[in-house]
Parts: C-alpha cells; sequence; structure tokens
C-alpha cells in the first residue's frame, strides 16, 4: 500500500461521504429504484416537499435519527479524529455526512457541508440548535419566538450549501499550497461543488488521495493515488496509528 508522509508542513484536508457512515451500518434509506417507501426522495428532501407535507417529511428525518442513534463511529472515524489531534490546525475536515458520527468520534476541525441530521431551524428564525427529536404525529415542532415552521437542518435539493464553509475549503488550500494533501474517502464524485476540490487541490500543487471501496474510473483518474477497500481499514494504517 502507498505510504502517506507528513510533514511539519504537511497540511490535510479530508473529504469524507456515505461510504464511511455505510461501515456504521447508517442506512441509506433509498431503494433501488430510487424511492422511499414509494415517495420519491426529492420529496422529503426538498422545500417544496416540505410545504407540501411537513408530516411525511418529519416522518423521513424521524427514521434517519433513529437509525443515527443506534450505531458507532466505526475505526475509519476514529482515524480522522486521532489524525485532527495530531495536527491541530493544519487538519480540515469537509463531510457530506449528516449522521453526527465524525463528532461523536472527536472531530472538531469539521464541516458538515449538507447539515447536520441533529440539528433543526426555524424557517424564519435561520438559526440552527441541537435536536435530537422524533416528530412521528402531529402537532408538527413550530419556533417558540415566532410560531414558524421548524425543519431539519439539511441542505434540501435545490438548496445551495453554505458559502462559509466553502470559503473556508478554498482558504485552506490557498494557505497550504504545495504543502497540502487531499484524501476523499467514501465519497462517488458526483456531487458538485465538494467533487471539484481535488481539481483546486491539483492547481495548488497537492498530493491527492482517494480510498473507496469502489471508485468509479472517471473519479479515480483525477487522484495521484487511488487505494481501494474499506476506509475503516485503510485509514488507520494509512495514518500509522
Amino acid at each position: 500500500m502507498d505510504t502517506l508522509n507528513l510533514d511539519e508542513q504537511s497540511r490535510v484536508l479530508v473529504l469524507t461521504g456515505a461510504g464511511v457512515s455505510a461501515e456504521s451500518g447508517v442506512p441509506t434509506f433509498r431503494g433501488m429504484n430510487g424511492l422511499w417507501e414509494g415517495n420519491r426522495v426529492e420529496d422529503v428532501a426538498s422545500p417544496t416537499g416540505f410545504q407540501a407535507d411537513a408530516q411525511l417529511v418529519w416522518r423521513f428525518y424521524s427514521l434517519r435519527r433513529e437509525a443515527a442513534a443506534r450505531v458507532r463511529p466505526n475505526s475509519g472515524h476514529v482515524a480522522l479524529a486521532q489524525l485532527e489531534q495530531r495536527l491541530g490546525e493544519r487538519f480540515l475536515l469537509a463531510t457530506q455526512n449528516v449522521d453526527g458520527l465524525h463528532a461523536r468520534a472527536g472531530s472538531r476541525r469539521m464541516l458538515a457541508i449538507h447539515g447536520e441530521l441533529f440539528q433543526s431551524r426555524c424557517e424564519r428564525c435561520n438559526v440552527p440548535f441541537a435536536d435530537s427529536q422524533t416528530y412521528f404525529a402531529p402537532p408538527m415542532p413550530r419556533c417558540e419566538k415566532c410560531q414558524g415552521a421548524i425543519r431539519p437542518h439539511i441542505v434540501w435539493f435545490g438548496e445551495t450549501l453554505d458559502p462559509s464553509h466553502l470559503e473556508q475549503v478554498d482558504a485552506f488550500i490557498e494557505a497550504a499550497g504545495e504543502h497540502l494533501v487531499f484524501l476523499a474517502v467514501g465519497t462517488s464524485g458526483l456531487v458538485y461543488p465538494a467533487a471539484g476540490m481535488v481539481d483546486a487541490a491539483r492547481d495548488v500543487g497537492g498530493a491527492t488521495w482517494l480510498i473507496d471501496a469502489a471508485p468509479s474510473d472517471d473519479y479515480a483518474a483525477r487522484f495521484d493515488h487511488v487505494l481501494r477497500g474499506k476506509s475503516g481499514e485503510i485509514l488507520p494504517a494509512l495514518f500509522g496509528r
């Protein structure tokens, strides 16, 4: 296996996707035909879907909260948290996962770019807050301050990522320059702008690594190093812990 060599100037940017959480047993909730209980996933994960049937949307996310609460971080999550402890400010994790497993493993320098499952926010006040409750039956949650509808703090279909997250990633890449090490772990490379991080890393002369059980040829071709397998097995060995 290729060896990851880090020195005192190395700065590590990690992008993680669903493959990391899958190793903990987090279900996808999307069937082979793209449906959830006969509904298009877009209908339970979009602003229009929430306006049409908030109870259905909350049922979907309540089930996801229950499922995520039952699983535990795996050795891949732990390895990334331990690397952060070693590198401090020279480490940044951007995750597409919303399940909170990275935080439970100890990650702190982390951007949850697609939102966080165990947070909610008022549609009017737009301020996220911790929320592990499930909402299966009326009444649906309302804001105590303005009585606005409370929704999951998730980036839905048709919504844009928090620009401050992308700015932090860009600033990290620029500051690192040729000392950047970029790792994409368990992600398909199909969703932008996250899929473009590897190109930004290459543009500054950084080293790029892809760790995935079954990477696509097109995405893999954009990396210097490709390691095929489970991140929970590869990352601890790669980091020497």
